[in-house]
């Protein structure tokens, strides 16, 4: 068993990271960590990937992702996956979700670590692949909805049992 973390670079995927890896080594579990990069460079502006007029290099793009995650867990297995948008029915956000949920199975994720605002919304908006992801009942989520959260916060599974 494994624990998922779809990365995207965004600070709500950072601490998504930032807890995975607290429960990995607390349950003993390996943390892998998963980009998917959609062939789509209005995909990756969108999510600040590349600025505008900067060529889409998909290479560079998980150099980069692979770099902040070892900034954050050294240890974490990092994984990237490229998606294609050739098919006309579907949108780089399906593709990417498609993607989340195959890779959570092939690896048998116990928990996958999503940080999205919205994941679990009633109202979801259709670049989110957080609500999607959540859905799927073959594993638990864990969903981080801030960056920063309030002071008082336990993050020490040694005191959580006292």
């Amino acid at each position: 068993m494994s624990l998922l973390v779809p990365f995207d670079g965004s600070s709500l995927a950072v601490k998504a990271l930032e807890r995975a890896s607290t429960f990995g080594d607390f349950l003993e579990e390996e943390v892998v960590v998963l980009t998917v990069v959609p062939d789509d460079d209005e995909y990756a502006r969108d999510r600040g990937w590349i600025s505008e007029g900067e060529p889409f290099d998909p290479e560079a793009i998980a150099e980069g992702m692979q770099s902040r995650v070892e900034d954050v867990d050294p240890e974490a297995t990092f994984r990237v996956e490229r998606v294609s948008s050739d098919e006309p029915t579907a949108t780089a956000t399906i593709n990417v979700v498609r993607e989340i949920r195959r890779v959570a199975g092939e690896v048998g994720a116990s928990v996958v670590f999503i940080g999205s605002e919205n994941a679990g919304s009633v109202i979801s908006p259709q670049s989110s692949v957080g609500s999607p992801v959540a859905n799927d009942q073959r594993y638990d989520v864990y969903v981080v909805r801030e960056s920063e959260r309030e002071s008082g916060e336990v993050t020490d599974f040694d005191s959580m049992s006292s």
